[in-house]
């Protein structure tokens, strides 16, 4: 059961467009990162391995390899430092969590594009 004031105070975060993701997405998330006085984006490409939680604390985790060495972050959705979200491929996957991504490396970690209907 959550207070009816905490979720009134819940709403006034969530005020940014998401695109619809899932586990097996690919996705390109732009990250606002501050360097002394200078703020940049910068831009995280991967797999989304995991979705957790809901409302203002929903996070992903996304996968990537970057020069043989698996890198996983974790993104809070409604912060301020994410700048936008963009979903590049849509995977066809069968399970909720995609942990089994780790242990796998080259071709076996492609996961079959779903195919939308017109």
């Amino acid at each position: 059961m959550n207070n009816p004031i905490i979720d009134e105070l819940e709403k006034s975060y969530l005020g940014k467009e998401l695109p619809a993701m899932n586990a097996g997405d690919t996705v390109k998330v732009f990250v606002k990162i501050v360097e002394g006085n200078k703020e940049r984006i910068q831009a995280f490409e991967g797999t989304i391995i995991k979705m957790h939680g809901s409302g203002l604390n929903k996070t992903i985790t996304v996968r990537k390899v970057f020069q043989g060495v698996g890198v996983e972050r974790v993104f809070l959705i409604n912060s301020p430092r994410i700048d936008k979200i963009t979903v590049l491929r849509r995977g066809d996957v069968k399970r909720a969590k995609l942990y089994y991504l780790r242990e796998r490396s080259g071709k076996a970690t492609r996961i079959k594009e779903k195919i939308e209907k017109r």
